[in-house]
């Protein structure tokens, strides 16, 4: 193993630590389902509407997803290593924010906010320097391998979190997590930096070199007048906003069936997540990231509408379900990267990834917000299923039309005819 893998693997462990971290996102439907208890008991702790009660979690989706453009920036020009400390005192001071009242507006403000802007540091932090230090066929490996450790957290984090609130109740358990989680990224945050610009990868094992300067560097306003960009975006909005729209619930439904072993299912789910995105990435390295996300989307759709069918008494198939949508949703956050440096190049891709970024934190917002409400007021989550289900589907349909801006622009010139005056 030469330099440049040695600390390409460091950067990469790092990265994978500080999303371990990070990953407290997905074990909010642990939180919201003791803020449910709370309300329905009204023992007067969280006096909130029902139908808020995914607030928090999609203003942190929509915050975290536009934080991403601008640390992405800080990453390009300044370093990873600042944008992740950055990240993790936000997201530190976000969770000990929430442990201080219960009320709607601090948990908007700490979790949603603070906590949101927080995750998109760290997560902007992580990816691009580690993909960076390696050649472009390994590009879709290590992007999942970085972006695992944000899948996998509720492996661990939901266990311990139902561990805490029981012992010290929901308040003090998430000033442990901040504290906790502020001095651990901060830690890592010294392990990630970019490689020089004229590193050199070794093709093949044989030894020769050539210079890892890509072919195509598009600023963001140039990428943002590509239709592909415009595609990409909206494929991640659905794909994303379905997966967290299960996420978000996961435990609730969970625990009509399981009771206190709700959290089992939302961590078999992480680790499903967690093995989509190294999976996925492994094999759009092989087949392409168009034709890898048209088979994962489909996937999804089918079993996000195979939950119509599944009651909450029977937790075999709810478990395997909830591990499948975990493992089709984890494979949008390597593909995605990856889609990203293939299309438009590294010289900026911290931003490029952000904007792009931008639409998991839409689909984060609107779909567990529409779902939560279809829920209030039919009593059945069956219509938000249809229509996630729907979506996906045409989603898809768009990954198949998806090509490089240079494929689309010659695909356009052999379209436009050509004067008779020049065909003479």
């Amino acid at each position: 193993m030469n330099q440049n893998s040695r600390i390409g693997w460091r950067v990469t462990m790092a990265g994978l630590g500080i999303n371990l971290a990070l990953g407290i996102l997905y074990t909010w439907s642990i939180f919201k389902m003791k803020i449910k208890e709370s309300i329905v008991a009204g023992d007067g702790l969280f006096n909130w509407s029902l139908s808020a009660l995914n607030d928090p979690y999609a203003v942190c989706c929509l915050v975290f997803s536009f934080t991403m453009i601008f640390a992405g920036r800080i990453q390009d020009k300044i370093s990873p290593r600042v944008t992740a400390l950055i990240g993790g005192i936000l997201t530190g001071a976000g969770l000990i924010i929430i442990s201080l009242s219960n009320q709607w507006g601090s948990w908007i403000l700490g979790f949603g906010v603070l906590t949101g802007m927080g995750l998109g540091f760290g997560y902007a932090s992580a990816t691009p320097p580690a993909i960076k230090w390696f050649p472009p066929a390994k590009t879709g490996m290590i992007a999942g391998i970085v972006v695992a450790g944000f899948g996998l957290a509720s492996v661990y984090i939901a266990p311990l979190a139902i561990y805490l609130i029981e012992q010290y109740g929901l308040s003090k358990s998430m000033l442990i997590f901040g504290i906790a989680f502020m001095v651990v990224v901060c830690f890592l945050a010294q392990f990630l930096v970019n490689p020089p610009e004229n590193i050199v990868h070794p093709v093949n094992g044989s030894g020769k070199s050539l210079v890892a300067d890509m072919p195509i560097d598009y600023s963001p306003g140039e990428m943002m007048r590509t239709s592909t960009f415009y595609k990409l975006w909206m494929i991640y909005c659905v794909a994303s906003g379905a997966g967290l729209m299960i996420i978000g619930g996961v435990a609730g439904m969970a625990k009509q069936g399981m009771g206190d072993m709700a959290w089992v299912v939302v961590a078999l789910m992480a680790v499903g997540n967690a093995s989509g995105r190294v999976v996925a990435g492994i094999l759009s390295d092989r087949i392409g990231r168009a034709n890898t996300l048209f088979i994962m989307l489909v996937f999804q759709a089918i079993v996000i509408f195979s939950l119509l069918f599944i009651a909450p008494s029977q937790i075999v198939l709810l478990v395997l379900a909830a591990s499948l949508i975990g493992f089709n949703y984890g494979t949008n956050l390597s593909l995605f990267p990856s889609a990203t440096k293939d299309f438009f190049g590294l010289k900026n891709f911290g931003v490029n990834y952000g904007l792009i970024f931008s639409a998991w934190g839409v689909g984060g917002f609107i779909f567990p917000r529409v779902s939560q409400m279809i829920i209030a007021y039919t009593d059945s989550p069956r219509i938000a299923y249809i229509m996630a289900s729907i979506l996906l589907l045409i989603g898809a349909v768009l990954a198949l039309m998806t090509k490089s801006p240079e494929a689309e622009q010659l695909e356009d010139a052999q379209l436009i005819p050509i004067p008779v005056s020049e065909k003479s």
